[in-house]
């Protein structure tokens, strides 16, 4: 199909800022990334709850509940990968421009991945903060039995055993699962989030 003749008219849409006015928010776009095992999917469901309780409309977008439905037919190769995040930003754009706050936890390895979120949904409502946690202790953890079966040979192309994790270079925040207890983590979240989603 070709999408050179769909011309969205968005002059007939109710605008973001009436949105965010009725909802009495900011929207944007929050991203937790690290490794698998980090904490980023605690920590953002946390948010979440947090975010609920106060009054914020929220939506939580997380790799497992978006891989058993709108992106059930990517695998894990890089090109795969890209097209899961592509999608997921184009998803929060969607929502930001309703007035949401949208809440995402993703590993989103690749510094490119990351540009590329900013490409389409804006510098200016994307947040990026890392868990930071060094693959000896994602390994330690290892919630899900994922890095055995990594090491072991029966999971390929997993991030921090056979693919890279590029640190990320613009995160706005970065917390330390490693060294952190949860709670020093989660306060310095929302004492830094509240601000950007109040109006």
């Amino acid at each position: 199909m070709n999408t050179n003749n769909i011309v969205p008219d968005f002059s007939k849409q109710i605008s973001r800022n009436k949105k965010e006015s009725l909802l009495n928010q900011k929207s944007i776009s929050i991203w937790l990334i690290g490794l698998s095992g980090s904490g980023k999917s605690t920590l953002a469901s946390a948010l979440e709850h947090h975010l609920f309780d106060m009054g914020f409309k929220t939506a939580w977008l997380d790799g497992d509940n978006v891989r058993i439905g709108i992106n059930k037919d990517l695998g894990f190769t890089i090109n795969d990968r890209e097209e899961n995040i592509r999608r997921i930003a184009e998803i929060n754009k969607l929502f930001i421009n309703n007035g949401i706050i949208v809440i995402n936890s993703f590993v989103c390895p690749l510094e490119s991945m990351r540009s590329n979120i900013i490409s389409i949904i804006g510098n200016d409502d994307v947040i990026f903060i890392y868990t930071k946690a060094s693959i000896e202790t994602c390994i330690k953890r290892d919630v899900k039995g994922l890095y055995k079966k990594a090491l072991q040979g029966e999971i390929s192309q997993f991030t921090g055993i056979s693919d890279i994790f590029e640190e990320p270079l613009r995160a706005h925040l970065v917390v330390d699962t490693e060294q952190n207890s949860f709670e020093t983590n989660m306060n310095e979240i929302i004492n830094f989030i509240i601000p950007k989603v109040s109006l």
